[in-house]
């Protein structure tokens, strides 16, 4: 999978299981301590995410990383 394509997955899948729970990008920038704007900016493809946040992004919203990913 290339760069791009991985990105455009986490960002997506990211926003659709935040909605689901229907938080705001604040509320799970209050849940995972990463910035509101990192989030914001990783669900806007405009920044590439490193393991570290995207563990913390995928406990806050109570899904696998695999989930994030694929």
């Amino acid at each position: 999978m290339d760069k791009n394509k991985l990105l455009e997955n986490i960002s997506n899948n990211i926003r659709i299981e935040r909605t689901k729970l229907r938080i705001s990008q604040d509320k799970l920038s209050e849940l995972t301590g990463i910035n509101q704007q990192q989030i914001s900016f990783i669900e806007n493809k405009k920044a590439f995410p490193k393991l570290e946040t995207i563990i913390k992004i995928a406990e806050a919203l109570n899904v696998t990383v695999n989930d994030l990913i694929y």
